[in-house]
């Protein structure tokens, strides 16, 4: 196929990551429970988005450095928002 279907591809996918996680940011500010959240999952992503941004910056694509480093900030948010609501509850396992 063309470059050009490609790049727009890997720009679609780029934003589709880079804001996959502010629904989750909206319901946690809105309702100010992460009883669904799973940290884990937050961290596991974080590491993901932080080998891409590495792997894009060693293979100089700019396109998988800054949507996974947008990335990386939007789950930084969401782990922020885990433990500032995740305190106010009784305590519990992670």
């Amino acid at each position: 196929m063309d470059i050009a279907f490609w790049h727009v591809t890997g720009v679609a996918a780029a934003i589709l990551t880079m804001f996959g996680f502010v629904p989750q940011i909206q319901k946690t500010l809105k309702t100010h429970s992460v009883d669904d959240v799973s940290l884990p999952m937050l961290i596991q992503c974080s590491m993901g988005a932080i080998l891409w941004a590495a792997y894009g910056a060693h293979r100089g694509e700019y396109i998988l450095i800054i949507s996974n480093v947008i990335t990386l900030a939007t789950l930084i948010i969401a782990i922020g928002l885990y433990f500032k609501y995740r305190a106010r509850g009784p305590l519990r396992p992670l």
